[in-house]
């Protein structure tokens, strides 16, 4: 008579080894990211505006600089105020959880294990589970917010952290359109250059966090960095002509 001898199957060590995942709800992706994205673009499309205008060298350096700082503080602002309002919605739901939880635990309890009936659980374990994840009331606020509200109470983002990315990414995008007129330039065409470099740069990199092609990425940002300047150099000229 054979006898049946269960072995716990092992993860492979290729699959230990390189199992990550990037961070994706840090908070400071996506201000970072719209913050130099949105600094290259606005302020190149503002200095080719004002140049199209055929103005002094000075004038078109000095709005570059004012829609840095301006841009900067502006991105700032929202992002913080935005984030904030988020974070403070999402802490006044918790408060609900955790008063639900504190006044009707039973009824929690049924609703958790509902949940895991609904998701395929036998009943009897459904419920054991349910009772064994609630016996601690933080873990049990942290298991409802995640299966009702879709969040994490101990990874939300931070206002700071998003105010801080968007202003430094939206001042380093912008600084590039203005920079080749700091170190001397009197014509357009460097600024320009270096601007749409920097855009299809941000592009590539902004796909090495996302794991979409880089090429195409930055492709991408050049061109609508690019089709944004040219449109508004043409508003400018026809401005300037206009009220020349």
């Amino acid at each position: 008579m054979s006898t049946a001898v269960e072995t716990e199957e092992k993860p492979a060590p290729y699959h230990v080894a390189h199992h990550t995942h990037r961070d994706v709800s840090g908070g400071w992706l996506r201000p970072a990211v719209f913050g130099a994205m949105d600094g290259l673009v606005s302020n190149l499309a503002l200095m080719t505006g004002v140049a199209g205008g055929d103005v002094d060298t000075k004038v078109i350096v000095v709005t570059g600089l004012a829609g840095l700082a301006a841009g900067a503080f502006s991105m700032a602002a929202g992002e913080y105020t935005s984030v904030a309002s988020q974070r403070e919605l999402v802490e006044a739901e918790l408060d609900i959880e955790r008063l639900e939880l504190s006044r009707h635990p039973k009824d929690e309890l049924r609703e958790l294990a509902a949940l895991y009936v609904s998701r395929g659980v036998e009943p009897e374990l459904a419920m054991e589970v349910a009772r064994q994840m609630s016996a601690d009331p933080e873990q049990a606020l942290e298991i409802h917010a995640r299966e009702e509200l879709g969040i994490d109470p101990a990874d939300l983002p931070s206002p700071l952290v998003a105010a801080g990315s968007s202003f430094v990414s939206f001042a380093l995008g912008a600084l590039l359109p203005v920079l080749p007129y700091l170190l001397g330039a009197t014509a357009l065409w460097p600024a320009l250059v270096l601007a749409l470099i920097g855009l299809f740069g941000c592009g590539a990199a902004v796909a090495r966090v996302t794991a979409r092609s880089w090429w195409f990425s930055g492709i991408r940002q050049l061109l609508l960095g690019g089709a944004a300047a040219g449109v508004t150099f043409v508003l400018g000229s026809f401005i300037g002509t206009a009220v020349g």
